[in-house]
């Protein structure tokens, strides 16, 4: 795991990483490809909008992690806690308010062509999400034409590539967008780290 920095005004807080595990990618590809029956149109605001997003999701449960097949899932999870300890301690008063993080449901996604999650959005929006205090992804794949994620209010668009990991605060101050891809797929593995809160 290694810290990138990204170009724009600082701090931005936004956190960047490549993680040295990029077989671990491909095998979060495979696990979704071979798993049709898990995947489900993508959904904004809890309904399908093409309009707004349009992508193919399969949602991982934290009761999942202890089955065998979703070992590429679980060994994920221990590469991204790496990484939330490194952003805790370049920011370390959430560190004192949050020394362990928790982690829900959480997706995979995959963009076809013309896909996009293009309505700009935040992860912490209502009562309801609440307990979300930072989001994060990881591009599975390089992508070379669209696709990008660009955060509106600071300017900053970052473009997919294998490996490459985010972490930012899920509020209102880290809205974005996820542009059209072009050509090509995009894959992606996203969620939520938050406090104590149940999880299935």
């Amino acid at each position: 795991m290694n810290r990138i920095n990204l170009e724009g005004s600082s701090p931005h807080f936004i956190g960047c990483w490549d993680m040295e595990q990029n077989s671990l990618c491909d095998e979060l590809i495979e696990f979704f490809e071979a798993h049709q029956e898990k995947q489900e149109p993508g959904q904004s605001a809890g309904a399908v909008d093409l309009d707004a997003k349009k992508s193919t999701d399969m949602t991982i449960h934290p009761r999942d992690l202890k089955q065998q097949e979703y070992k590429a899932a679980k060994e994920y999870t221990d590469c991204l806690f790496a990484c939330f300890k490194d952003y805790t301690e370049q920011f370390s008063f959430l560190g004192s308010i949050m020394p362990s993080t928790f982690i829900g449901s959480f997706n995979i996604q995959k963009y076809l062509p013309g896909g996009h999650f293009k309505l700009p959005h935040t992860e912490r929006t209502s009562v309801q999400n609440s307990f979300r205090v930072l989001a994060w992804m990881t591009y599975l794949n390089d992508v070379v034409d669209g696709g990008t994620t660009k955060f509106t209010h600071q300017d900053m668009e970052v473009k997919p590539s294998k490996g490459k990991t985010l972490i930012w605060p899920a509020e209102w101050t880290h809205a974005h967008v996820g542009n059209i891809v072009n050509s090509g797929e995009k894959y992606i593995i996203t969620g939520w780290m938050h406090f104590p809160h149940e999880t299935r």
